[in-house]
């Protein structure tokens, strides 16, 4: 039965099960860090508060869970309430080795084709327990531009191929070879806007003419 203690309990334990606090989880999912706080399951006159759907989906996909199995932790499933759901072990026993790159390196000629898909040399190689493809590749973050959901050495896993849409987390190229993570407010033949991960660095709305390629951020590695 779904009831509101089963949900706060449920992302008590997706939190715990990725080696995060609650707040640890809320940042990773680019939430305010108090948006798990115990104080904040309850209003000022005591009725029960609960979480958003938005905010349940982005604390999946950051965390890289399956529906399954925070499904199972709300219903305290056998063998998903102790840690050793199917769906975890599976994810964790399918680590895929990806290509890895610095962003200041991303800059750089010959590492991407046109569609923004790793080539040539140069790339090494990391194991991620991610929601790779073949496609995927991972960038690491290199000094504090990104700050504070992403930090210097977090490595993001970036899916070239995957749709985007407004409030993704996204790495985009420029044809001048500016590489940059950012959220998406907005996309259009015309232009693309950006708001920026750190508010000491300003937002963008940059001409499609040129921007070379928009990534999707589908993991991150904190």
């Amino acid at each position: 039965m779904l009831s509101h203690d089963r949900v706060w309990a449920a992302i008590d334990a997706l939190a715990k099960r990725y080696s995060l606090s609650a707040s640890g989880l809320a940042k990773r999912a680019g939430l305010d860090s108090t948006a798990f706080n115990k104080s904040k399951r309850l209003s000022s006159d005591g009725r029960p508060r609960w979480p958003s759907t938005e905010s349940l989906a982005k604390i999946i996909e950051a965390t890289g869970a399956s529906l399954d199995e925070f499904t199972g932790l709300i219903e305290g499933r056998p063998g998903i309430s102790n840690g050793a759901s199917t769906s975890h072990a599976a994810s964790v026993a399918r680590r895929s080795s990806v290509p890895l790159l610095g962003f200041a390196q991303a800059g750089a000629g010959g590492f991407f084709d046109d569609a923004g898909f790793p080539v040539g040399q140069g790339w090494d190689l990391i194991e991620l327990p991610a929601q790779s493809t073949e496609s995927s590749y991972a960038l690491q973050v290199q000094g504090d531009s990104m700050l504070p959901l992403y930090r210097n050495g977090d490595v993001l896993i970036v899916e070239p191929g995957a749709v985007t849409r407004k409030g993704d987390r996204v790495v985009v190229k420029t044809i001048s070879g500016e590489v940059m993570a950012k959220v998406l407010e907005r996309q259009t033949v015309k232009s693309i806007a950006l708001v920026s991960l750190n508010p000491d660095h300003p937002d963008r709305d940059i001409p499609m003419r040129d921007v070379e390629w928009v990534a999707r951020i589908v993991w991150a590695s904190q």
